[in-house]
Formats: structure tokens, sequence, C-alpha cells
């Protein structure tokens, strides 16, 4: 199993940042990638940024040039930091955490953390 913790959302106006963390702890090693999903009310859970062991990188387009993926192995935390913050980037934002077990492809999500943009 592997457990994720994220911390770091809240209300910002827009053209504000805020930085989120996800700790991960566990079955780390089993892990390849992390990253960061948003679902907003009545919307999809959609992919904002991942980003491999190896420190490749992934975003939405929607984010790209705004947001930043960041992964510190040493902590075992993912960080995503988000400038320019707009309305629409409002949602709860999950951390992901997956890879291969021995049963095949796994993955794990944190509980969320709630991001409020006002225009």
């Amino acid at each position: 199993q592997v457990q994720l913790v994220e911390s770091g959302g809240g209300l910002v106006q827009a053209g504000g940042s805020l930085r989120l963390s996800c700790g991960a702890s566990g079955r780390i090693s089993i892990i390849n990638v992390m990253g960061w999903y948003r679902q907003a009310p009545g919307k999809q859970r959609e992919l904002v940024a991942t980003i491999t062991s190896g420190g490749s990188t992934n975003y939405a387009d929607s984010v790209k040039g705004r947001f930043t993926i960041s992964r510190d192995s040493a902590k075992n935390t993912v960080y995503l930091q988000m400038n320019s913050l707009k309305p629409e980037d409002t949602a709860v934002y999950y951390c992901n955490a997956n890879g291969e077990s021995r049963v095949g492809f796994i993955q794990y999500w944190g509980q969320g953390t709630q991001v409020t943009v006002s225009s």
C-alpha cells in the first residue's frame, strides 16, 4: 500500500499563486509516476501534470506555462507550483501515484485538496 497526503490548497484571487504538496509513504519503491489531477463540480476528473521517477514531465495544455510539477525523491514528495491562477482552475486537486506491482498496474489517490480561485 501507498499513502498519499496532500496539502497546500486554499482560496486565492485570480492571478495569484499556490503550491500543492503530496507526500508519499508505504511501498513507494513500486511508484514510477506521480502526478496531479483535478475535478471541478459537474466535470470529470482530468489530468493536470505528471512526473516520472526519471524526471520527465507532462502537462495539460490548459496549464502549460503556468504550472510546474517537481519531485523531491529524498522526501518522497511531489509539488505543483501554480502561478497565474484563473477562476477555471477552481477544483479539487488529487495527487496520484502509479507503478507496476506483481499483480500489474496499480495506482493510488490522495484525499484531495480544494483550490478556489476568485475573479
